[in-house]
C-alpha cells in the first residue's frame, strides 16, 4: 500500500469513527414504489400536512392529493435512503466517506437525482420538477437539490426539498427565502417517466 492510500484509509477510518450513523424510523418500499413508514408519529404527519399546505399555495389549480403525495414521499423516502446508504452525520462527513468509496451514495447530487426520480414516477399533473444548484463550480460549497413548482410556473416560484442538509431529515423552504443557499436553475422541468407495466423497481444504487 502506497503512502497516499494509507493516508486516505487512515483519514476515512478516523472520520468514520468521528461521525455518527443516522438512525431513522423503519421504512418499507411498497410494490407500487411508494415509501411507507411502518408507524408514523403525529409529528411527522403534521410536518407532511404543513408541506402539503405550502405546496398548495404554489398555484391556483393544484390537486390536493398530489400535494399530499409529494409531501409524504419528500419526507419518508429520504429516511429509506438514509438506511440504504448507511448515512453518517454530519453531511460533510458523509461526503468524505462517499468520495472515499466507504459509502455507496449520499452526496447532494445523489439525493437530488433520487428525489427527482421517485417524483417522476408519479406522473404529476399539478407540479413541475427541477434540479436546482447553488454555488456551482465551487468544490466546497456547490449544492444540488430538487425544486418543485406549480405546473408551468417559473423556477424562482418553487419550493426546495432538500434531504441532504439535515442527513435525511427533509429541509424545505421557498428557494428565494433560503438563508443558506442561493439557488439557480440547473435542469428541468422533468417530465414523467414512461408508463410502467410491471411493479416499480428501484434503479441500481437507489
Amino acid at each position: 500500500m502506497n503512502v497516499s492510500a494509507r493516508i486516505l484509509m487512515t483519514a476515512s477510518l478516523a472520520l468514520a469513527l468521528a461521525g455518527c450513523t443516522v438512525q431513522t424510523a423503519p421504512v418499507m418500499m411498497r410494490p407500487d414504489g411508494r415509501p411507507q413508514l411502518y408507524s408514523m408519529k403525529p409529528s411527522m404527519d403534521r410536518d407532511i400536512q404543513e408541506l402539503a399546505a405550502a405546496l398548495m399555495t404554489l398555484g391556483p389549480n393544484i390537486n390536493r392529493q398530489e400535494a399530499i403525495d409529494v409531501a409524504h414521499d419528500a419526507y419518508v423516502y429520504p429516511l429509506y435512503l438514509a438506511k440504504e446508504w448507511n448515512l453518517t452525520w454530519p453531511p460533510l462527513m458523509h461526503n468524505v466517506l462517499r468520495n472515499a468509496k466507504v459509502r455507496p451514495k449520499g452526496l447532494c447530487t445523489d439525493w437530488a437525482s433520487a428525489m427527482i426520480e421517485i417524483m417522476r414516477h408519479k406522473s404529476l399533473k399539478s407540479f413541475d420538477l427541477y434540479w436546482g444548484v447553488s454555488n456551482k463550480g465551487n468544490p466546497w460549497r456547490e449544492h444540488s437539490t430538487l425544486l418543485v413548482t406549480a405546473k408551468g410556473y417559473p423556477f424562482d416560484s418553487g419550493i426546495i426539498l432538500d434531504p441532504w442538509r439535515n442527513s435525511g431529515e427533509l429541509y424545505w423552504i421557498r428557494h428565494v427565502e433560503d438563508p443558506t443557499y442561493k439557488w439557480k436553475y440547473h435542469a428541468g422541468p422533468f417530465g414523467p417517466l414512461p408508463p410502467i407495466k410491471a411493479p416499480f423497481q428501484r434503479l441500481p444504487g437507489y
